[in-house]
């Protein structure tokens, strides 16, 4: 999936590789979930043409309904038993997201096939929720409803009629807006909810609490009896606690698909869920990783010395994962400025790959050094394709999905931050690896490869000894960094990018010890910071990585 399209391809533990959206459902609920929480229009088609040949149909035409519908309907109730909390039993509700625009012709079986679905559940089995936009006509300020009208009416004509609609808008549904949409959507006053532009993301759950939402659904799934007030004390003070930092931390992420932030949606949440973690403001400055190349200063002398100004005021330089041979000299040139300038560096996936190369052309003087991903008849391949990969098929036959990676040394500072664990388990998504024919001659020279997989042929984690804080990881930390539980190399990443990791590293060994972590996590210590600071909250939307309300999604 082009990352220009579709976003970052977010990976699940089981090797799933799905759209960003199961990304955001990890992270605020903290559940792990499968391949098979994913629908596509390909998976079902696929499952239909496998039944059909093998005969399960028995000769009959297969068409949209019923096979396709069914298709769909058995899928999801397959899924709804599988538990993603880590409990034994199934959940009582499954979330399902249709996601698409009523009258996409993409979506028009999804549609039918969850209004067949409702039918045969029955009223109190099924809640539907219906996410529309309702504009503000800026020159006179005024809600218009009349998009939310007519998407309600078109997907009543699909055979779908939503109790409760959520109206994302800019500002708080006025009681007209509201009024009218009740009248002509037929739905109750308190089963429409509004979903305003907001300071940070963590805000929104705090939105449909205060205009009981959880409510609505109770009512509709009969389901008073069994369900209790949510608590979200914990998840308030970090929302509003957040809205108040102010000291900033400046990283430097040079990529490839810097035009389009949701290319590094993970990356950038585990940048702020550490952030947040260690009190500052985050701030990413975005460099195009080829404005760092000689060949810009000539074609492009004002974007190369921007990208330059970027770089030398970054407290810290983080190169994310990537494909293809574009930018890569210019992640190359930012890695050795970070070395060199003992400058924080976090590289991931071919950021650390990129830095094992840069490491060999500048410190070993192999200046023909490269990937065979990038010159596939180099003369020095420090990084190879893996031996097991497919060279004939491209999708999903990467090394997928969590691995298993054990610290060689717990003295490091990678393993200090997992809390001097043996071993951990991260997601993986590559198909070029450091050569391991040629890592004994790069740990002389002074680079250190603190984790390994099992075989201890394939080098997980790359480290400088010396360096305030050099490191790559071949693995995708930022899969599994969740709010209040940041990502271990990210937070040692902004730990060391604003003067703090030493006790970041301190308070990792004390969680392993089995003590609280952090201040942030500690309500009483978040009300405390608080109380010293102003707490009036104002919104700064330009200033903020994480914008306005970046996304919901039922």
């Amino acid at each position: 999936m082009s990352p220009f399209e579709h976003g970052e391809v977010f990976v699940l533990d089981d090797g799933g590789e799905v759209d960003l959206d199961l990304g955001n459902y990890e992270r605020f609920m903290d559940i792990k979930l499968t391949r098979d929480n994913n629908i596509t229009t390909g998976k079902i088609y696929q499952s239909v043409i496998d039944k059909e040949r093998r005969g399960d149909y028995l000769g009959k035409t297969v068409q949209v309904v019923p096979h396709i519908t069914d298709a769909i309907q058995d899928w999801i109730e397959r899924v709804a038993h599988i538990p993603v909390d880590g409990k034994t039993s199934p959940a009582d509700v499954c979330v399902i997201e249709l996601g698409g625009t009523i009258g996409d012709i993409e979506s028009m079986p999804f549609i039918q096939a969850l209004g067949q679905f409702s039918y045969r559940v029955g009223a109190g089995n099924f809640c539907l929720v219906h996410v529309s936009l309702v504009p503000v006509l800026n020159v006179v300020g005024e809600q218009k409803t009349k998009p939310t009208q007519h998407s309600v009416r078109a997907l009543r004509g699909q055979g779908l009629t939503p109790h409760i609609l959520a109206c994302r808008s800019t500002m708080v549904l006025d009681e007209n807006a509201k009024g009218k949409l009740s009248q002509f959507c037929l739905i109750p006053a308190e089963n429409i909810v509004t979903l305003y532009d907001v300071p940070n993301i963590w805000h929104i759950p705090l939105l449909l609490r205060d205009q009981k939402a959880h409510e609505a659904m109770f009512k509709v799934l009969n389901l008073h009896g069994v369900t209790k007030e949510p608590n979200l004390e914990e998840w308030t003070c970090r929302a509003e606690s957040s809205d108040l930092l102010h000291e900033p931390v400046r990283i430097a992420l040079v990529g490839k698909y810097t035009c389009l932030s949701d290319s590094y949606l993970s990356v950038l949440k585990a940048l702020l869920h550490a952030s947040v973690d260690c009190q500052k403001k985050l701030v990413v400055d975005w460099i195009p990783a080829s404005n760092l190349e000689s060949a810009t200063a000539k074609e492009n002398p004002d974007a190369f010395k921007a990208a330059w100004k970027l770089l030398k005021g970054a407290d810290g330089v983080l190169v994310p994962g990537g494909f293809g041979d574009r930018g890569v000299q210019g992640k190359i040139i930012a890695a050795k400025y970070a070395r060199e300038n003992r400058i924080p560096f976090l590289g991931i996936c071919l950021g650390m790959q990129i830095a094992v190369i840069e490491f060999a052309r500048s410190v070993l003087g192999v200046q023909d050094a490269n990937s065979t991903e990038f010159e596939p008849h180099t003369k020095s391949p420090y990084i190879i394709f893996m031996p097991e990969g497919s060279k004939t098929h491209m999708g999903g036959t990467m090394r997928l999905g969590s691995r298993r990676t054990y610290f060689q040394t717990k003295e490091c500072k990678s393993a200090k931050l997992y809390g001097c664990k043996s071993f951990i388990d991260e997601r993986h998504r590559h198909r070029y690896e450091v050569n391991p024919d040629l890592v004994a001659r790069l740990e002389n020279a002074g680079l250190s490869f603190t984790g390994k997989d099992e075989t201890g042929q394939r080098m997980e984690i790359v480290e400088l000894p010396n360096h305030p804080y050099f490191i790559g990881a071949q693995f995708h930390p930022e899969f599994k960094s969740r709010p209040g539980k940041p990502s271990p190399l990210f937070l040692g990443f902004i730990g060391a990018a604003c003067g703090q990791l030493d006790a970041v590293l301190q308070r990792s060994s004390i969680v392993d010890n089995g003590l609280s972590k952090g201040v942030i996590n500690d309500i009483s210590a978040v009300k405390t910071y608080r109380t010293r600071t102003a707490t009036r909250t104002t919104y700064r939307s330009a200033e903020y990585v994480y914008g306005s309300c970046n996304g919901l999604h039922f």
